[in-house]
């Protein structure tokens, strides 16, 4: 577990003890962000996706990802993010191992390839039960561009409802707000996968779940009982904006 420092708030001046979040390597390695000594915490009043995120590498496989930038909620209401120690590595511990800043590389220039198609219109799924939420969320994501989506066949391993290439996502057709912890487990399961995920909820998202999903990026979709699944956060536009993500 990563050490406890103590952390102000500069909106309220309420002293926390803040812990460095540890996260799973897909290899396995768990990984924590190095914090930088003396660094000021900010207030989030606007939030983007490049401050979000930080690029590094694993020191045993070498895997380049991007990770969430520390950031805790005060109970004042401000969000505040800690910076990161981009050039200092911290020493492995026992039970954690840091994360080696990524060496900057030129990249090459970006070649335009021919505009994409456009999509047809979406044909949603009338939504009476529970199966047919499956359904209307397989049929979305194939329409998205994602190929081989089918059900998955180890739900009760790991809680994913369907699965593609290189995608899996998770239905919630209850009719309660899906909980914070339903979000963690698919974003844990796209760094084990190396998938992209998404969520889709018939009763849409609790607050504290809907934060969580903006901080890991993770695409959020409500669907009404028609079978049209809408965008809830940035991750979600982006999603239906490009689609898969062709190497």
């Amino acid at each position: 577990m990563a050490e406890s420092v103590p952390v102000r708030c500069p909106a309220c001046r309420r002293e926390h003890a803040f812990s460095t979040t540890t996260y799973p390597c897909a290899c396995g390695t768990p990984l924590t962000l190095p914090l930088l000594r003396g660094g000021v915490p900010v207030e989030i009043r606007h939030r983007s996706w490049d401050d979000s995120w930080v690029s590094m590498r694993c020191p045993d496989c070498g895997r380049q990802d991007q990770w969430p930038q520390p950031e805790f909620g005060c109970d004042c209401g401000s969000v505040i993010r800690l910076p990161v120690d981009t050039t200092a590595l911290t020493p492995p511990g026992p039970a954690t191992t840091a994360l080696r800043p990524l060496s900057a590389a030129p990249s090459p220039p970006a070649v335009p390839g021919p505009p994409p198609a456009p999509r047809p219109p979406f044909r949603p799924v009338t939504i009476r039960t529970a199966r047919d939420a499956l359904t209307a969320a397989a049929q979305y994501l194939k329409w998205l561009g994602f190929a081989g989506v089918r059900v998955a066949g180890d739900h009760a391993a790991n809680g994913i409802d369907l699965r593609g290439d290189d995608l899996v996502a998770q239905i919630d057709p209850t009719t309660q707000p899906t909980a914070l912890r339903d979000i963690e487990c698919l974003w844990l399961n796209c760094l084990n996968e190396d998938a992209v995920g998404a969520f889709f909820s018939l009763a849409g998202y609790a607050h504290d779940a809907r934060l969580r999903a903006d901080q890991l990026g993770v695409p959020l979709f409500v669907m009404d009982l028609t079978g049209t699944p809408q965008p809830v956060n940035d991750a979600a536009d982006t999603l239906m904006r490009t689609g898969p993500v062709i190497p």
